[in-house]
């Protein structure tokens, strides 16, 4: 019966010391203060990586990188944290996600005006219309050009996009019916 004991035990530890390692590790690979070019004002600030939420996440997955200080705030704290693409703690896939989840969060879709609560930026993502009024997927926007990206459009929800790519692409295909008002019926000709 000991034996089982020790088994478990050690079945039991061996997990959890490899999981702390990991995370102490991912903490100093994401931890430590950079100096980066603000996107606002163009000039350097220093920032800091939430290096634990960044660990923590890194052991479900994809890790979400957000800022934990930065030299402008606390004037400037809810500014849209574009410099995360500056920094070279995780792929730039991972920063950018960071960017876009934040840019997101409490806009609402130029066409169906669904507030962004939570984006999805995994399987149905959103996408942006320029100021043309064309849906863009991100597959169509350049890591060097997303901060100007970000400033000149708007945010689209994944369905209000793929009905606008399919009115472009396919326009003989669609039929604008515009909403005519039926007259409402009074009660006394609805009983009659």
């Amino acid at each position: 019966m000991t034996i089982f004991y020790l088994v478990a035990t050690a079945l039991v530890a061996v997990p959890v010391y490899l999981g702390i390692r990991y995370f102490f590790r991912s903490s100093e690979r994401f931890g430590g203060a950079q100096i980066i070019i603000c996107p606002e004002t163009r000039k350097q600030a220093m920032v800091e990586v939430d290096a634990h939420r960044a660990a923590l996440t890194s052991l479900l997955g994809q890790p979400d990188i957000r800022l934990e200080s930065c030299w402008r705030w606390p004037l400037n704290r809810e500014c849209g944290q574009e410099c995360l693409i500056q920094l070279d703690v995780a792929p730039s896939e991972c920063l950018v996600r960071g960017v876009l989840m934040k840019w997101y969060k409490g806009k609402e879709c130029a066409f169906c005006r669904r507030v962004f609560d939570e984006p999805q930026l995994t399987d149905h993502k959103p996408a942006l219309v320029n100021p043309e009024g064309i849906t863009l997927g991100w597959g169509e926007v350049s890591l060097p050009t997303l901060m100007d990206v970000l400033k000149t459009n708007r945010p689209v929800c994944w369905n209000c996009h793929i009905a606008q790519t399919f009115r472009r692409e396919h326009p003989d295909l669609i039929v604008d019916r515009s909403y005519v008002r039926q007259p409402s019926c009074s009660r006394s000709s609805a009983i009659r």
